[in-house]
């Protein structure tokens, strides 16, 4: 059984010190492709970077998060658009809309979505999408462009069967993380995640963040890595009604299709 993570945030300080065992405990759960999440300038560059050093296991994505935005500039966007031709880069993103945390303000974060929706569009690059508490400017913003560009996938879905309808009815992919697996917070994506057609289903750790708090026994440094896509996997299987290994190997096959691994 193997897996695709299409978010793996490993150029988190977290993962300087150990990169090489993090990623050989990966690969001994079954998880021998990964893509590293670019969410900034900087952190772009250092995603290409580790795409670099491990070809044919990491691939990137460049992007600015929401949270970054403010940080948005001429030569940040030149850059990315430098970036977003590289083969190693194989979407633009990660990058949205965040109104839950609201470290950009509205205006900006709508200005400098719109920037990067434009960027996948021109060079036919996939969107990896992040939205928070932002459904309605998100939906019509993404609407504007998703007939320009090749595909997207909502990375980390949290929101409601409403908004997950709303993706799939734009032929988006959906991203699954150990949040369903959060007794407090996930609960409700059990409910439907058997919703989610098997060839637009993809996973990922979202690595160092939400170690699925089901995992036993849970490890003392409570740091998320890839190899617990394994776990998620068999937690999504059981919600869907279906054996584990064909939701391992659906959803790889859509990742290696979506990000042309």
């Amino acid at each position: 059984m193997q897996l695709v993570d299409i978010g793996a945030n490993l150029t988190h300080e977290s993962f300087r010190h150990d990169l090489a065992d993090v990623l050989a405990r990966a690969a001994s759960h079954g998880i021998t492709r990964m893509v590293v999440t670019g969410a900034s300038r900087e952190g772009s560059e250092q995603a290409l970077a580790l795409a670099h050093e491990h070809p044919g296991v990491l691939w990137s994505t460049a992007g600015v998060h929401p949270h970054h935005a403010i940080d948005y500039d001429e030569t940040t966007d030149a850059r990315l658009r430098e970036l977003a031709r590289l083969p190693q880069v194989r979407a633009v993103g990660e990058t949205g809309l965040d109104y839950h945390r609201n470290y950009s303000p509205r205006d900006v974060q709508l200005r400098v979505f719109e920037q990067q929706l434009a960027i996948a569009a021109e060079l036919g690059k996939p969107l990896f999408l992040h939205q928070r508490d932002a459904h309605a400017d998100f939906l019509t913003l993404l609407k504007r462009y998703r007939d320009r560009v090749p595909a997207a996938v909502v990375h980390c879905f949290t929101d409601t069967r409403e908004a997950l309808h709303d993706y799939l009815a734009l032929d988006c992919h959906i991203g699954i993380t150990g949040w369903i697996c959060d007794e407090r917070r996930g609960t409700h994506l059990r409910q439907f995640v058997r919703e989610i057609p098997a060839d637009r289903l993809m996973l990922e750790t979202d690595a160092p963040y939400l170690l699925p708090r089901t995992v036993r026994p849970q490890p003392s440094h409570r740091r998320n890595e890839p190899m617990y896509l394994k776990h998620i996997c068999e937690e999504v299987a059981r919600d869907r009604g279906e054996p584990v290994e064909v939701t391992a190997a659906d959803s790889a096959a859509a990742a290696t299709a979506f990000f042309g691994l």
